[in-house]
């Protein structure tokens, strides 16, 4: 049910300067969604009345993605007024008539939060009754976050940035996440009071802490278990950290959930993707996107599929698949290149280097090797034979190839489209079918062969070739 007493506001306004990138930091993707996607959904998760992203560098950009993904969201543009501070300001101003409860504040590029320690976070602070109720983190090296500074006691009194600390408050290892539970009253009360009196010139929303701690409001710290949680992403090589770490949890929730994954480290599972129990990874393998694999199936090892379908006990191993549906109990691979629209049905096959584009290959129906199907339909039960190549494009329009139920097409076959193959007709090998093949039927093209004897010798005078030949005939070189 939606807490109506709770808002999210998300920090995505910055230009991330240190990814080095024409892409805005905050859409830089791991686990097949971006930054700011993963701390949206943790944000659903909430069941908030309202979310807010504070927007600016790359405006329209950072708004469209953010639209696709989750439409209700309010978006409200930072002035030119640098600093959290303000960027949370201005974002207070959006929230709904009359609201009066918490705003929960999180980072667009802090992507590993989970909302389980957000709910924690949010029980604290209205347990408590707080006004302001903040994530910490202890870290190893805490270079370029804000410290926690406490008191004798070990209350939190306020926070100090990094280009403002003293040495001694740069010792301290207890950290900053940017991530807040304010209530809204005293927020709007504090926030007009903060200004820009620091070494970056910025309206910093942790000057918010040591207002409501000298007015006498309470205020605290929680530390997260582990500081991972709230690391943010900054350079490509923070990028790469997340996503490991992001996958690692991905792998283990689905072992936990009854899928076999053979080698965890190379194995890569996005977040929107789909298991059923019984399934098994095999090494090598890359899941992405809204992909889905039923029950029993075992995909790799070596396997990349991208917004597929995998029916139960299929395999599919060392393939390239996007957009693919392949039905129970099928085989692909090895070696497969299935492009999209390709509807492989039950117990069907596309074996070793056969590449399909958008053809429907029939229940039982195989296309076993080194061939070549696109704009195709094969019905049931039908084989196709190694070599074969459906011509499907004269250089101006694609055309389509039907191949009936229960036909066997011969090795080394040209489909040339639009062409029809009737029920049960067979092919020979070699042949270039031009015309339709009634059903029932043998098609073949048959030209005469002609053996032209001596020509090896005549024509190859002095090769290895031809002193073959002589030794083979008993004749003598010419």
């Amino acid at each position: 049910m939606t807490d109506q007493n709770l808002a999210v506001i998300v920090l995505a306004a910055g230009q991330g300067t240190r990814m080095k990138s024409s892409r805005p930091k905050v859409l830089h993707s791991i686990a097949g969604r971006s930054l700011i996607g993963h701390v949206l959904a943790t944000a659903r998760e909430l069941e908030p009345s309202v979310v807010i992203a504070v927007v600016r560098h790359e405006r329209d950009t950072v708004v469209a993605s953010i639209s696709e993904f989750v439409p209700d969201v309010i978006f409200v543009d930072q002035d030119d007024i640098p600093g959290t501070g303000r960027a949370v300001e201005v974002a207070l101003t959006a929230l709904p008539a009359g609201f009066e409860g918490d705003v929960i504040v999180v980072s667009g590029d802090v992507p590993l939060l989970d909302a389980a320690t957000l709910a924690a976070l949010i029980t604290e602070h209205r347990a408590a009754s707080a006004a302001a109720t903040l994530l910490s983190a202890v870290l190893d090296d805490a270079t370029g976050y804000g410290r926690i500074i406490r008191d004798a006691e070990g209350a939190l009194d306020r926070i100090v940035e990094q280009k403002d600390a003293t040495l001694a408050e740069r010792a301290v290892t207890e950290i900053n996440s940017g991530t807040y539970v304010f209530s809204v009253d005293a927020l709007r009360v504090q926030l007009p009071l903060v200004g820009t009196q620091n070494l970056a010139g910025e309206k910093y929303l942790t000057d918010v802490i040591g207002l409501l701690r000298a007015s006498g409001s309470a205020v605290s710290a929680v530390p997260v278990s582990d500081g991972w949680m709230v690391s943010g992403v900054n350079d490509r090589v923070q990028l790469a950290e997340a996503s490991r770490r992001m996958n690692s949890l991905i792998v283990r929730r689905w072992q936990v959930a009854g899928v076999t994954v053979q080698d965890p480290a190379t194995t890569w599972i996005d977040a929107d993707v789909t298991l059923a129990e019984d399934v098994e990874l095999l090494p090598g393998t890359q899941l992405k996107g809204a992909t889905l694999i039923q029950r029993g199936a075992t995909v790799g090892p070596d396997t990349t599929l991208v917004d597929c379908e995998v029916g139960e006990n299929a395999v599919v191993k060392r393939t390239d698949a996007t957009l693919a549906v392949i039905g129970a109990g099928a085989s692909v691979g090895p070696f497969a290149y299935l492009r999209p629209g390709t509807y492989l049905g039950a117990d069907g096959k596309i074996g070793a280097f056969v590449e399909t584009k958008n053809s429907t290959i029939g229940a039982g129906s195989k296309v076993p090797h080194l061939s070549y199907i696109g704009d195709t339909t094969v019905g049931e039960q039908s084989n196709i034979g190694a070599g074969t190549i459906t011509a499907n494009y004269d250089g101006v329009n694609k055309s389509a190839t039907v191949v009936g139920s229960h036909v066997r097409t011969g090795s080394h076959n040209v489909f040339v489209a639009p062409v029809s193959i009737g029920d049960g007709a067979y092919t020979g090998a070699g042949t270039v079918v031009r015309k339709d093949v009634p059903a029932g039927s043998l098609a073949i093209t048959v030209a005469p062969q002609r053996n032209m004897s001596g020509w090896v010798e005549a024509n190859r005078a002095g090769t290895a070739a031809a002193r073959a030949a002589v030794e083979s005939s008993g004749a003598h070189e010419v």
